[in-house]
């Protein structure tokens, strides 16, 4: 990330649609996020356990079968995410979803997040302040509660 002393080093490097959607205050950015890897797996651990539990029980008869897990759990990461901040899983793991500048994501960038988390890839690429490249094309990240 490049900084320039005239604008207070808020200015942006071409690091690209990478470096999330929005610019940070100063310094928030190339912060860690504080949250451990085995914490996060924890809380997609439980998402996914009650999105297969809901998917099992309402999905049945739609012939969706080996997608409703997927489809239950990104319709919860778009609905409470957009919405709490967190779903079930972050909850219970204590965490939440924050925008860079610390507010609730709101639902656009909550189905960005949600169905790129559904492509299992993009959770397990990290930068080095530790936000997966969904939470940088959402310009989100994962803090503790």
């Amino acid at each position: 990330m490049q900084r320039n002393d005239e604008d207070g080093g808020r200015s942006r490097g071409a690091g690209g649609w990478l470096e999330g959607a929005t610019a940070a205050p100063s310094g928030l950015e190339a912060a860690p996020t504080g949250v451990s890897l085995l914490r996060r797996a924890v809380g997609l651990a439980i998402d996914w356990a009650f999105a297969s539990l809901f998917a099992n029980a309402f999905l049945q008869g739609w012939h969706v079968s080996p997608f409703g897990p997927v489809l239950m759990l990104l319709t919860f990461n778009v609905m409470l995410v957009g919405t709490a901040g967190f779903t079930a899983g972050h909850w219970l793991a204590g965490l939440t979803v924050r925008t860079l500048d610390g507010q609730p994501p709101g639902p656009v960038r909550a189905l960005v997040r949600g169905v790129l988390l559904c492509l299992a890839v993009p959770p397990l690429i990290t930068g080095a302040d530790g936000r997966g490249l969904h939470d940088r094309a959402a310009g989100t990240r994962v803090v503790r509660r």
